[in-house]
């Protein structure tokens, strides 16, 4: 009976090690270190969001799924580049139906040009 107790005290103990050393040698296979505690990785570009920069959000779970701050955040930052990207899609349109309006002023003002000064001296002369 001691001969059984002595020789699971020993795998426990050699098992113990092979764990520790595997362990120091591999390491958790993280490429980084984990986040401290209230940080998070939920990154986003100050300008030109793409859809790769949406596929690539990550959120901070909690015990009910996602940490709702982050994902505000993330909400609030995609909500401002849709808007910056409405305007200047406005301002880029107002400025097409400028261009068509003066078009066809350009054209009668190209039209109506006085004539060259060959033109006029052969008409006076």
């Amino acid at each position: 009976m001691m001969t059984i107790l002595l020789y699971l005290i020993v795998m426990a103990l050699v098992g113990a090690m092979i764990f520790l050393a595997a362990s120091a040698v591999f390491g958790r296979s993280e490429e980084l270190p984990p986040l401290p505690p209230g940080t998070t990785a939920t990154v986003l570009p100050a300008e030109d969001v793409t859809g790769a920069d949406v596929d690539a959000l990550r959120f901070q779970q909690v015990l009910r799924g996602y940490k709702a701050s982050e994902v505000d955040w993330a909400l609030h930052r995609l909500g401002l580049e849709i808007d910056s990207l409405r305007a200047q899609l406005g301002r880029d349109e107002k400025s097409e139906v400028l261009l068509k309006a003066d078009a066809p002023a350009k054209a009668e003002a190209t039209q109506e040009a006085p004539e060259t000064e060959s033109e006029a001296k052969d008409s006076q002369g």
